[in-house]
């Protein structure tokens, strides 16, 4: 017999990366000016989530409690929308992984999922700005800008990932086999 849900270990590991994630955020509220810094810890911590548990729907779980743990704690700004702002890059990368060749490098699949997340990330924003009544233009450009600038730093956050994860494994802290 077979589980397939996580163990023990893997949901506190979830609960970790979530709750880190959310602390961070909370913690260094950096006005930098700069759109989709964000992005830097969210791909972090979720790929590092991915490459410790290696069970597909674990970024889901985490960006969903990295959501409500953010949405009680009234980090960041939008509210019960918080949830969608934490939730949806997670989900789009778990979707990711459904069609991603795990014959990949780890270091590409991390890439990979880290701009399909801002795709998703950017996306929030583009819907909100239309429903604010903001012309397809300027939404088009604030996607743009979004997904560009996003892009960059969650490509800088993946890149953490591969050494972090070898770390983690040399001290025997995660399963030594590569996901």
């Amino acid at each position: 017999m077979t589980n397939k849900g996580f163990s023990l270990q893997d949901a506190l590991f979830i609960g970790f990366c979530a709750t880190l994630l959310v602390a961070l955020k909370g913690m260094l509220r950096l006005k930098l000016g700069l759109t989709g810094h964000s992005m830097f810890l969210m791909s972090f911590f979720y790929l590092i989530c991915y490459g410790a548990v290696g069970k597909k729907g674990a970024i889901t779980v985490c960006g969903l409690l990295a959501g409500l743990i953010a949405m009680m704690l009234s980090v960041g700004k939008g509210g019960p929308f918080i949830l969608v702002k934490f939730a949806l890059p997670a989900v789009a990368m778990d979707l990711c992984l459904f069609v991603l060749p795990t014959v990949l490098a780890l270091k590409w699949r991390c890439i990979i999922l880290a701009v399909v997340a801002t795709f998703a990330w950017a996306s929030k924003g583009f819907i909100e700005d239309l429903l604010v009544g903001l012309s397809i233009q300027v939404a088009l450009f604030q996607l743009g800008k979004s997904v560009l600038f996003g892009s960059g730093f969650a490509i800088l956050g993946a890149l953490l990932v591969p050494p972090v994860l070898g770390r983690l494994r040399s001290h025997d802290l995660i399963d030594n086999k590569e996901r």
